[in-house]
């Protein structure tokens, strides 16, 4: 496996560390492995992580790791395949989620008409509410957006979601839509599907970005990279997205990663010394 690069100097040299702003640790495939795993990800380049939540279940399962490990931070919300299951009474344990220390954003959050078309109201309704949710916690958004482009931009743009901050997870739209959000200051989230061979569209958006709009994520177990497509994710395996992305920006490795570091940092709001030199 590739590891991080250093800087350089001979002296007072420190080790460019790895920020995954979106896992699933929590998720059942991390159940034979998951303190071994989450206990190494230092040891191999990885800083921090940052745990999503996508249902109310999860939501307790993510503030329990953050407790567990000190390199976890969660992320309370709703995904829009799970709102069905809301009601104003379970909503409060959201509401009282996002406003937890170790919470540092609500999500993932938005619409998902690829996998749950029949409910759109439903998913409209609870987005625009965990917009204002976030808002009212002083916490960015991860949104969440499959085949539902126009929508998620429409609600984004009238509840002024650019003054609340935050990410569209594993964007998958064009630069055109990349634009959009970019001049709303999201970020953008790029994981495993930019080393995929016919991932055209997320290549031509990685390239077109400002590098200070990128952060790295797994979403794992899902989504792998190459050489491990079709596997289970990890963090672990983020140095392969770093290679994909400094061969599309023309930079190093180690540039990537001090960036996408610093960017993770400010789109969480974490005031964490850098691991880089400066």
């Amino acid at each position: 496996m590739l590891k991080c690069q250093k800087t350089g100097k001979e002296e007072g040299r420190k080790e460019y560390m790895i920020f995954d702003t979106h896992a699933h640790y929590d998720d059942e495939a991390f159940n034979e492995d998951r303190d071994e795993l989450l206990g190494s990800l230092s040891a191999n380049g990885i800083e921090a992580v940052v745990n999503i939540s996508s249902d109310l279940e999860s939501i307790d399962a993510t503030l329990k790791l953050t407790r567990q490990y000190p390199q976890v931070y969660g992320a309370a919300g709703i995904h829009p395949c799970d709102t069905e299951a809301l009601n104003e009474e379970n909503f409060e344990h959201v509401c009282t989620a996002a406003a937890d220390p170790r919470i540092v954003a609500v999500g993932e959050i938005g619409l998902d008409y690829y996998w749950d078309k029949a409910r759109q109201e439903t998913q409209k309704y609870w987005f625009e509410r965990q917009l204002e949710l976030a808002r009212e916690v002083k916490r960015p958004v991860v949104i969440h957006s499959r085949e539902a482009a126009k929508d998620t931009l429409d609600i984004m743009k009238a509840h002024k979601s650019g003054e609340i901050g935050g990410v569209i997870h594993c964007f998958s739209y064009g630069t055109e839509m990349a634009r959009e959000y970019l001049n709303m200051g999201f970020y953008l989230g790029i994981g495993g599907v930019l080393t995929f061979n016919n991932a055209k569209k997320l290549k031509e958006v990685a390239a077109y970005a400002p590098l200070d709009r990128l952060v790295l994520e797994t979403d794992c177990p899902y989504l792998s990279p190459v050489p491990f497509r079709g596997k289970r994710n990890s963090s672990l395996n983020l140095p392969y997205v770093v290679k994909a992305m400094a061969e599309l920006k023309g930079l190093t490795e180690a540039e990537i990663i001090l960036a996408t570091n610093r960017n993770a940092k400010a789109l969480y709001r974490l005031a964490l010394p850098d691991t880089a030199e400066k």
